[in-house]
């Protein structure tokens, strides 16, 4: 007899991420993991070197230089940061704090994947949410809502959808749900929107007692490598959360990496406007081959494909992948007609939409 699994462990699909390489090709264009085109910033790169001079230290175990640089930046307080290893860790122990055998986790249809894998892995229940015209539906939700529902968990934007909720309907889940409901409010795109009716979810924070709102390093600052995220709580549920966070989650490099990256204002505002120039540029040259393509406010866009002989999602990302273009397949998230694609550098859009259009044509 070896040692077994708790039950429902060995039913969790494990997380699968982006494609970064191609059998037999040398050079790949990597546009399948939503990570920023133009690197990390500078001083941020600076930092992480410097800090290797302490590498035989034990990291602040409470991420002290990087909670203070999040609560100046935002204006929050630095003891309601809880500060992960990515915003994975954070997801993990939000359900390991607050869900159990018989509770549930809603999410919708199409959220990140890693939601159901930590409600699974803390012994709760996934209920799905579909998503109508691929929204997060917030009377949907709400409807699902039921006496075992500890955790709401959504994504704003939404991962691959690149859809988001305003500010309104989010304020209306948040009042929708009982109070000992916790929203959880994933903000990984967030410096992405220029929406003047989106929130990124602090005032929700402060003025309950059932609203997280996480973020991360790993997207517009360029860290994804280093697995820095973040999340403001109630001063309650940080308290929770650092009881059974690892000691040492986040290491002496991240710390000083992600601190100097809050400072670097240029950096960030120049991923920003980049990103916002190619995704509206994407959608419309996309449009403009008769592919559909789903309006984001993130920094990647849904395409969609006809579900016909020739030109279909699986053949279009196998004719790219020949030809060194890596996008990400969605299948997985329930959207086996679409392909995800990342907004990249200036010759790299311009090669994925080149490559669309000769696919589509040699489909005809």
């Amino acid at each position: 007899m070896s040692p077994k699994p708790r039950a429902g462990i060995e039913s969790i699909a494990p997380y699968v991420g982006g494609r970064a390489k191609m059998a037999g090709l040398a050079r790949v264009i990597k546009l399948s993991a939503n990570e920023t085109p133009l690197g990390a910033s500078p001083r941020a790169i600076a930092a992480y070197h410097e800090a290797g001079n302490a590498l035989h230290r034990y990291p602040d175990g409470g991420s002290t230089v990087l909670r203070e640089a999040i609560a100046r930046r935002h204006g929050l307080e630095a003891d309601q940061i809880v500060c992960g290893n990515g915003s994975d860790e954070l997801f993990h122990l939000i359900a390991q704090a607050y869900l159990g055998p018989g509770d549930e986790i809603l999410h919708s249809a199409h959220g990140f994947l890693v939601y159901p894998i930590a409600a699974r892995a803390a012994g709760g229940d996934v209920v799905v949410v579909p998503e109508p015209d691929l929204r997060v539906d917030v009377d949907g939700l709400l409807a699902r809502v039921g006496p075992r529902t500890r955790i709401v968990m959504i994504a704003n934007p939404n991962n691959p959808t690149g859809t988001y909720l305003s500010t309104s309907e989010v304020v209306r889940l948040r009042e929708g749900l009982p109070r000992d409901v916790l929203l959880v409010l994933d903000g990984a795109y967030a410096e992405y929107v220029q929406r003047n009716d989106f929130t990124t979810g602090e005032a929700l924070v402060r003025d309950g007692e059932n609203t997280v709102m996480t973020r991360t390093f790993s997207k517009a600052y360029g860290l994804a490598g280093l697995r820095i995220g973040w999340a403001y709580c109630p001063a309650t549920i940080a308290q929770t959360l650092n009881r059974i966070r690892s000691p040492f989650n986040l290491s002496i490099p991240a710390q000083h990496a992600g601190a100097a990256a809050l400072a670097d204002e240029a950096h960030l505002a120049h991923a920003i406007a980049h990103n916002s120039k190619w995704r509206v540029w994407l959608e419309r040259e996309i449009a403009a081959l008769g592919l559909e393509v789903v309006p984001s406010a993130a920094n990647f866009v849904l395409i969609k494909f006809p579900n016909v002989p020739g030109r279909s999602a699986g053949e279009a990302d196998a004719y790219l992948t020949q030809r060194g273009l890596l996008l990400r397949q969605v299948a997985a998230y329930g959207l086996p007609d679409c392909l995800r694609l990342t907004v990249g550098v200036e010759d790299d859009n311009k090669a994925v939409v080149a490559a669309l259009g000769a696919f589509l044509k040699e489909a005809v």
